[in-house]
């Protein structure tokens, strides 16, 4: 089991671990010191004890809000899911009935004619005169 070194609040303290946890020994005691660091400034020298604790605390805080946000987060995630699930079975929507308007037969046969002009106009226009 490695010993690792760690410094907190300009204090140094020897912690054994398991064999591959210093990283994230060493990251923990960098957050613990990063907190001590704000304790000293605020209040000064306190004792290491006293220290120690209040930084544990405001670390622990953190963590609950963290894990407060983690919970709510889970839930939304769940909900969505519920909801996805629930869309997936769901049977599709009926078709919608589309009505198209039956166009008058006057107006089809208005609208051949005056293509037809248009045709000869174009003809005349362009000297080609149909015959």
């Amino acid at each position: 089991m490695p010993e690792v070194k760690i410094e907190i609040g300009e204090r140094s303290f020897e912690v054994a671990c398991n064999a591959g946890e210093e990283d994230y020994l060493h990251a923990a005691a960098k957050m613990l010191d990063d907190e001590a660091k704000v304790l000293a400034a605020q209040i000064g020298r306190i004792p290491e004890t006293r220290m120690l604790l209040m930084a544990g605390l405001m670390l622990a805080d953190r963590a609950v809000a963290l894990r407060d946000k983690l919970d709510a987060a889970e839930t939304r995630a769940a909900d969505a899911e519920a909801e996805l699930e629930r869309l997936r079975n769901a049977p599709p929507p009926d078709p919608e009935r589309v009505e198209v308007p039956v166009v008058p037969q006057s107006v089809t046969d208005t609208l051949a004619e005056i293509a037809a002009r248009t045709e000869a106009l174009a003809e005349t226009v362009d000297g080609t005169r149909a015959g």
